[in-house]
């Protein structure tokens, strides 16, 4: 029969052993990195929609959240933020590019910019810098808390959070009126957690220019003294359909000063995309964008966006 100090030894022993294996497991490792594991069950909701308020300055102008997560997604999913035309129609974006994302594996996230709340080309397509963005002042320049550039990173973070995701980055395309809005805010937002950002098949473009007004360059907006340098370093596709070439398109902007950019979707989509090139080069700057045209594609979504996911993530 064992001795009753042994028996106390062997106790003591074993609670001592328990607590430094509880307190050893509880110091992380140096080597400890993050780990791809799967999105919480219970915060995996598939396909469907939430309305957004959590920005306090735009909480009375709520965004409606289309959002689909593939039901294999897993922490390290990539994340797409995806921006309608001016149909506002965000669900229709999402639902078109569902296949896609259970694919190649990403999240789609696609905020709608409703009528009701963001009435304007002003309100949505230029980012409400101004109050009439077509006669920029000093005067009538919104406080940033209220452009709707402001309210990307808060949904971003919003989201992140709810599907459980630890990315701190995330990529974003923007088809016609969208593709007008992602590379203003690429533009007036440089700090933004952009990884890879796709402008298509826009109607028109605010060039990377201080000496023409805004909104057709930067001239007497926020940015007109920016070095524009690190905005040439992003990731960045230009993309546009070769058949989107109709000058009567509805929604297409004309008049003296636009159509120095060209006459149709497809000729301004280069046109940007070369003087964007031309101003890197002569600043010195690293160019990594690219320009892409797609044969057999007119002004159509679903070809644009099959693409845009083919070149993030095939």
């Amino acid at each position: 029969m064992k001795s009753l100090k042994t028996i106390l030894f062997v106790t003591l022993a074993t609670g001592f052993f328990a607590l430094w294996s509880s307190c050893k497991e509880d110091v992380p490792s140096i080597n400890d990195s993050p780990t791809e594991t799967p999105v919480e069950p219970a915060k995996m909701k598939g396909t469907a929609d939430l309305l957004f308020t959590d920005y306090a300055p735009l909480k009375n102008n709520p965004i409606r959240l289309y959002y689909h997560i593939p039901f294999n997604a897993t922490t390290l999913t990539p994340i797409l933020l995806v921006f309608h035309g001016t149909d506002r129609n965000a669900q229709y974006s999402r639902d078109e590019m569902i296949a896609n994302a259970d694919k190649l594996g990403f999240i789609i996230i696609a905020p709608e910019f409703s009528d009701q709340y963001y009435p304007t080309a002003d309100s949505y397509n230029l980012g409400n810098i101004f109050v009439d963005g077509d006669n920029p002042s000093p005067t009538t320049l919104n406080p940033e808390s209220i452009w709707t550039f402001s309210a990307i990173e808060p949904i971003f973070n919003f989201m992140k959070a709810r599907i459980g995701s630890s990315l701190n980055s995330y990529d974003v395309f923007g088809h016609s009126a969208g593709g007008q809005f992602v590379h203003r805010y690429l533009l007036y937002k440089p700090l933004a957690k952009i990884n890879r950002l796709v402008a298509a098949s826009s109607g028109w473009y605010t060039m990377f220019d201080n000496t023409i007004n805004f909104p057709y360059g930067t001239k007497q907006s926020p940015v007109e003294s920016s070095n524009y340098n690190n905005l040439f370093n992003k990731k960045v596709f230009i993309i546009v359909g070769e058949l989107d070439t109709d000058p009567n398109s509805s929604e297409l902007r004309h008049n003296e000063i636009v159509d120095k950019q060209g006459l149709n979707r497809f000729t301004r989509a280069q046109y940007f995309y070369t003087q964007s090139r031309t101003a890197a080069i002569q600043s010195n700057s690293a160019f990594n964008w690219k320009y892409y045209s797609l044969k057999g594609i007119g002004h159509d979504f679903v070809g644009t966006s099959t693409a845009a996911a083919n070149y993030l993530y095939q």
